[in-house]
């Protein structure tokens, strides 16, 4: 009867295991961050190729707006 020693150890004549690529489980492992890396690449593109306009913060320009200035205004002052 073989000792516990040598059942442990791998024979040569077992079979050769897969290589890691060829396991689904890798790629989504890999491909999630890959994904993550691009979108946010292409978010970067975007933000630079269209930037946000720069609003002016001096005021309503027609009586339509003066309202909606005033609301703001009035809620930025400290409460009473």
């Amino acid at each position: 009867m073989p000792s516990s020693i040598e059942l442990a150890v791998p024979r040569a004549t077992d079979a050769p295991t897969a290589a890691w690529w060829r396991f689904p489980m890798v790629w989504l492992v890999i491909g999630g961050p890959a994904v993550v890396v691009v979108a946010s690449f292409i978010t970067l593109a975007l933000a630079i190729m269209n930037p946000d306009p720069v609003l002016s913060t001096s005021g309503a320009k027609s009586k339509s707006e003066q309202p909606a200035v005033q609301g703001r205004n009035h809620a930025a002052t400290p409460g009473r």
